[in-house]
C-alpha cells in the first residue's frame, strides 16, 4: 500500500534533517514539502508544494497525506511581534492540521517545545501549548507532540541565544542528569529520528515526547 508524507517547515533545522530521512528509505512512496520556496534536494518521490501561507485554504486539494510532519516555528526576534509570532506558530500550524485532517491524514507529528503550556505566563510557551491543545480536538488517529529543549545543529541563520547555549552546554552539559536531564540541549537530528521512528509505529492516540526521551535517538 502506497504511503504519502507531507513535511511543513522542511527548510528549518529539524525539518531539513527529517526530509533527508523520509527520502532515503522506501517507507513513503511520495513526500510533499509544503513551503514558500522549493527545497534543493533531489528525489523522484519529492514534490514541492509552493504555498502562500496566508491563504492555505486555496491548497486544500493538494494537502493530502497519510502522515503530516509539522516542523514550523519562528522566534520572537525573527517574527518581530507577538502577533506575527502567533501567526506562524499557531495559525499556520493549526490551519495545516485542519486541512490535512480534512484531506484524510491519519497521523500528525508536531514539533513543540519544552515547557509548552496553554496556561504559561511565558508567551512562547503559552502559544506552543495552545496549538498543541487545539490540534488535539481534531481527531487524528495518532497525534505525536515532540518537546525538545535547546536544539544543537547547523542552521542557515545565526541565533545568538542558541549560540551561547551551545557553548554553555558544551562546558557544563555533564551536570544535566537526573531531574535536570530534560533541560539538556539536544542534537536536532535526534528529534528528526524520533519523529520518523514514531510515525512508523502506527499507533493510535495522543503521545507527548519530552526532550529527555528524545535523547536516546
Amino acid at each position: 500500500m502506497s504511503k504519502t508524507a507531507l513535511v511543513a517547515g522542511a527548510t528549518g533545522l529539524i525539518g531539513d534533517q527529517l526530509l533527508d530521512l523520509v527520502l532515503e528509505v522506501s517507507y513513503y512512496d511520495k513526500v510533499i514539502v509544503l513551503a514558500r520556496r522549493p527545497v534543493e534536494k533531489k528525489s523522484d518521490k519529492l514534490t514541492n508544494l509552493l504555498a502562500d501561507f496566508e491563504n492555505l485554504d486555496t491548497y486544500a486539494s493538494q494537502i493530502k497525506a497519510d502522515d503530516v510532519y509539522c516542523c514550523l516555528g519562528t522566534t520572537m526576534k525573527k517574527a518581530g511581534s507577538k502577533a506575527k509570532f502567533r501567526q506562524v506558530d499557531f495559525n499556520y500550524t493549526y490551519q495545516i492540521a485542519k486541512l490535512a485532517h480534512a484531506g484524510g491524514a491519519q497521523q500528525f507529528l508536531l514539533i513543540s517545545a519544552l515547557g509548552a503550556d496553554p496556561k504559561s505566563s511565558v508567551f512562547y510557551n503559552k502559544v506552543k501549548g495552545e496549538v498543541e491543545e487545539a490540534i488535539t480536538s481534531m481527531g487524528f488517529k495518532c497525534y505525536h507532540i515532540f518537546r525538545p529543549s535547546l536544539l544543537i545543529g547547523q542552521r542557515n541563520e545565526m541565533r545568538l541565544g542558541e549560540g551561547l547555549g551551545k557553548v554553555f552546554f558544551s562546558i557544563f552539559g555533564f551536570f544535566f542528569v537526573g531531574p535536570l536531564k530534560k533541560y539538556k540541549a539536544i542534537d536536532s537530528v535526534k528529534v528528526a529520528r524520533a519523529m520518523f521512528a514514531m510515525a512508523r509505529q502506527n499507533k493510535t492516540g495522543r503521545f507527548i515526547h519530552e526532550s529527555k526521551e528524545l535523547q536516546k535517538y
